[in-house]
């Protein structure tokens, strides 16, 4: 099986925390025994740059953690027999992480996205949260390659920062190419990739009203925002669909005869 079959067979697999519940006790048990982590939020466009590209795959498999972040991957996951695998978005754990910080003393760092968002948002959080500190606001230049020496000198500066947990908000595959990186060089420091994220709570960006969120239909929001730059990708993932159920029925099947219950 090629590199890109293999991508696609187990990309279900890789979500390895079925709950939000369930990923804040465990990052909560490695910040206080002083351990780091790297959260990635998988959804169908991230397969599908999987396919062609297996740094970002080798950069999944280096995540400590792995949740489901679109509604394919719960609905896929449960068909696959997986259990009952829940939603969480990336953007959506900010909050909950940024509490944690606050709750724990754990300072945050920020790396991604502009200086003004970084700014506003951080503003936007402290207000929130006023026990949450944020150490290091870090906006890499256009072009930023996470591979780089200059990724690895921004990701010192983060730990020197005295930062416990780092939000990456560069896009994928960037954010989790540097989030591996990150894990791997610096142990003790926590990762979650969170795209635009920062941009929703500075108020760059507006997401879609929590409606369109609860029937599914956020992608198609999204897309009719920004129909040039989405509309490729949303018919890539499309095109991903057939096969990814396919395998996720095979699963299923290979399950129930192997005597499985879950």
């Amino acid at each position: 099986m090629n590199d890109r079959a293999d991508a696609s067979a187990d990309a279900l697999a890789l979500v390895n925390f079925p709950t939000e519940v369930a990923l804040l006790a465990d990052v909560e048990a490695r910040l206080t025994a002083g351990q780091g982590f790297a959260i990635a939020t998988l959804n169908l466009d991230h397969v599908v740059k999987m396919r062609g590209n297996p740094g970002f795959r080798r950069a999944y498999l280096a995540h400590s953690h792995v949740v489901a972040d679109g509604n394919p991957i719960v609905w896929l996951s449960r068909l696959a027999g997986r259990g009952q695998v829940a939603l969480v978005p990336g953007s959506e754990l900010i909050a909950p992480m940024a509490a944690l910080a606050a709750r724990l003393g754990a300072p945050l760092a920020f790396l991604g996205s502009t200086e003004p968002v970084l700014q506003a948002a951080t503003a936007a959080l402290q207000a929130d949260y006023p026990r949450l500190k944020v150490s290091a606001c870090l906006a890499p230049p256009y072009g930023f390659d996470p591979e780089s020496a200059a990724a690895d000198a921004l990701l010192d500066q983060v730990a020197a920062s005295g930062a416990r947990i780092c939000l990456l908000a560069l896009g994928a595959p960037k954010q989790e190419v540097l989030a591996a990186r990150g894990l791997a060089r610096h142990p003790q420091l926590g990762f979650l990739s969170i795209g635009a994220g920062l941009d929703f709570i500075a108020g760059h960006q507006v997401r879609a009203p929590v409606w369109v969120r609860k029937i599914a239909m956020e992608w198609l929001w999204r897309m009719l925002s920004n129909p040039r730059r989405l509309a490729r990708r949303y018919l890539d993932c499309a095109l991903v669909l057939p096969s990814l159920t396919g395998r996720a029925i095979a699963a299923r099947k290979g399950r129930t005869d192997g005597g499985g219950h879950g």
